[in-house]
């Protein structure tokens, strides 16, 4: 069966490498144009074009994915078929090309968390549970036939960031598995049934943490936007990036949205039904550090 890998990230390159090293016929990967980054502006390789390189795996990196010259190389590959992985939508000319069809992966429970954000939409919510699926894509986006999926814990205490790592190689295990079921042809598919929730992309303005809310939606919210792109809140006119902390649940004594300091061990803000006290954070213009050396450099 010979295989095309269309991805990107850290978070698709150990399903290309579980295939590879369990000997699947991975004719060529497809990935993100190298882009330009840092002080010198220097070319950026992708990380799953990167593995392939050292493996020797031809690599496609088109501008456009209609473009006629990548369609013509495409085809001419015969891959019997595309797997998708942290890649962006593909046109219906390249998903339906191969014979058996066009599965992907994604890091929720289909059809809970449709879209760009699942892992962090996840988080958001409260869920105490989650998990990924792969599914043969078809023309509405996150909607195709499941057929694998495996559940993940969510502890109390799970970042995003955590979340990622964790999903990342379950889910290449899911995949290998999920080859080795169309491998078989012994296999049934699934429509997707329950619950619809969308996970849209995550911008800027959308991180503004809102302290008018109870503890525990605060610490989903941090928790769920951690590492990356990160909650903020507003620190005396500066932007200040909350990546973690605890909740004390309590009578409150302050106005909502003010902080409290002993200038040593604690920063808390305050939520409709206590206290969130900040573990590690960022403050505009300075690194990521944990509160108690924030504060002893700190003057408000």
């Amino acid at each position: 069966m010979k295989i095309v890998f269309f991805g990107t990230p850290d978070f698709a390159v150990p399903s290309l490498k579980i295939l590879v090293d369990n000997g699947y016929d991975v004719a060529a990967v497809v990935t993100v144009a190298d882009k330009p980054s840092g002080r010198g502006l220097q070319l950026h390789e992708s990380p799953v074009k990167k593995f392939a390189v050292a493996n020797n795996i031809k690599v496609l990196q088109p501008i456009k994915l209609k473009d006629e010259n990548f369609i013509a190389e495409l085809k001419s590959l015969q891959a019997d078929l595309f797997i998708v992985i942290a890649f962006r939508m593909l046109p219906e000319i390249v998903w339906t090309m191969p014979p058996i069809g066009t599965f992907n992966l994604h890091g929720s429970l289909l059809p809970k968390y449709r879209g760009a954000a699942p892992i962090n939409w996840t988080i958001i919510n409260g869920e105490k549970e989650t998990g990924v699926t792969t599914f043969f894509l078809k023309h509405e986006i996150d909607t195709g036939d499941i057929l694998m999926q495996e559940k993940i814990e969510i502890q109390e205490t799970t970042t995003a960031g955590e979340l990622h790592d964790k999903m990342m190689l379950i889910g290449a295990n899911v995949v290998l598995k999920t080859v080795q079921l169309i491998e078989s042809k012994n296999y049934q598919l699934q429509s997707q049934t329950g619950e619809i929730i969308h996970a849209p992309k995550i911008f800027k303005d959308d991180c503004k943490i809102n302290w008018n809310q109870s503890v525990e939606k605060v610490n989903d919210f941090i928790r769920g936007l951690s590492p990356y792109p990160a909650a903020f809140t507003d620190l005396n006119g500066k932007v200040l990036k909350i990546f973690s902390g605890k909740k004390i649940i309590q009578t409150i004594e302050h106005e909502i949205g003010s902080f409290t300091t002993d200038h040593k061990s604690f920063l808390k803000f305050t939520c409709t039904n206590g206290y969130f006290e900040v573990e590690n954070l960022q403050l505009e213009g300075k690194q990521k550090m944990n509160v108690q050396d924030f504060l002893r450099g700190w003057r408000n």
